[in-house]
């Protein structure tokens, strides 16, 4: 199955590939490969088609069957194509392969998620794990190509006897893995020490989905201007900022958003800085309600969360992009099931009050500031219960 996307050739063009797993839907993967069109997007390319296939397991030799591969051949090479982008993690035999068979750049999942993390990082901190969790992805994959990864060295007495150019360039690889993992543990401890000197302040970190307004309610509770862009991970560093409301100071930060599939390497990599995470007292649940999977992007923020053992904590969740939300207005005559999609706002208001014992959910609109002083005042609320907690004796604060 192809689509084409008309589109400007001026950026580097890329086709998307997808799997239909058993029990996934051809709507599911569609939404799937747009995630992946937007990631493609966010990293400087231009999807111009993409390919899906029913299997039941990913080809071990091609990911997608001889006569799929055949025909994603056949379009790259009539149009030109840059590059094949596959929506899942490929082993470095199926990456050989399929590069053999396509004769262009192969780039999986995982690679994109690095290379637009590597596009992102700003501070030296956030491009040290960057370059940690891409050596890392590096390694068992060198057998397709020879690298020159440090010719600057020279070659006298650097090699040793019969060894080969791949060998070389592997050991370059893990001394840089071993300098960055010293590096790393270093700044580790630094922001361990930073952590420790803001324990007397209750701790609120912003989590959520990528791209769903993080950074925007950041700036608005905190009256700070971060960067905020509707691209896929416009922040990388943690952002932390001291809020005051009604006199009773707490700490707010801004993580890095999660994502369907997010490579492990990357969450070991980011491990300080998700650590903000870990040693929050009240995590704020932040999801696109506008989004046709927003209850799938609660999941995987909910995995990834059980993965920081930080699940427990207290939640709150927080619909943001209500001004978005759209819904299909049903038939009276129609008797089918009630859908997601056919809930109106007021009603999906509802069903999540009713849903959420645990966590307490609010709806907002950043981009229209709608519903931003009752979650100032949610949080207030919250922040307050856990200080009187912890400080009985601080009345002079309210």
């Amino acid at each position: 199955m192809v689509r084409m996307i008309e589109t400007a050739r001026q950026k580097e063009s890329a086709v998307l590939v997808g799997i239909i797993y058993p029990g996934q839907s051809e709507r599911e993967i569609e939404d799937y490969l747009d995630e992946l069109a937007f990631l493609t997007d966010t990293a400087g390319a231009i999807p111009v088609g993409r390919f899906i296939q029913k299997l039941d397991a990913p080809n071990p030799r091609t990911f997608v069957g001889s006569g799929k591969i055949d025909e994603i051949s056949d379009f790259v090479k009539g149009n030109n194509v840059d590059l094949v982008i596959f929506d899942d993690e490929l082993s470095p035999s199926q990456l050989r392969n399929i590069e053999k068979t396509l004769s262009c750049r192969i780039v999986d999942r995982t690679n994109l998620i690095l290379d637009i993390f590597a596009h992102r990082a700003r501070t030296a901190h956030a491009k040290a794990q960057v370059e940690l969790a891409q050596y890392q992805y590096l390694l068992p994959r060198l057998t397709r190509l020879w690298t020159h990864l440090e010719r600057q060295r020279g070659g006298i007495g650097l090699r040793g006897p019969g060894e080969t150019e791949i060998e070389t360039d592997r050991r370059i690889i893990r001394d840089k893995i071993a300098r960055l993992k010293i590096q790393m543990e270093k700044i580790d401890r630094q922001m361990t020490i930073q952590r420790k000197n803001r324990d007397k302040m209750i701790q609120v970190a912003l989590v959520g989905y990528t791209n769903v307004g993080k950074s925007t309610i950041m700036n608005l509770l905190s009256k700070s201007d971060l960067f905020a862009e509707n691209k896929l991970f416009a922040t990388l560093d943690t952002t932390v900022r001291k809020v005051v409301v009604d006199n009773l100071p707490f700490l707010l930060s801004d993580t890095v958003g999660f994502i369907r599939k997010l490579p492990h390497g990357l969450i070991e990599s980011f491990k300080s800085t998700l650590d903000e995470v870990r040693d929050a007292d009240i995590l704020c649940h932040i999801v696109d309600i506008s989004h046709p999977n927003f209850e799938d992007h609660i999941n995987v923020v909910n995995e990834t969360l059980k993965e920081l053992e930080a699940l427990d904590k207290e939640t709150i969740i927080v619909f943001n992009k209500i001004d978005a939300y759209r819904y299909n207005l049903k038939d009276e005559d129609d008797l089918s099931p009630l859908l997601k999609e056919n809930l109106s706002l007021e009603e999906l208001r509802k069903t999540w009050m009713g849903r959420s014992k645990d966590s307490k959910p609010i709806f907002v609109s950043a981009l229209e500031r709608t519903n931003i002083e009752e979650l100032r005042q949610l949080l207030y609320n919250e922040v307050r219960k856990l200080h009187e907690q912890r400080y009985p004796y601080n009345d002079f604060l309210y």
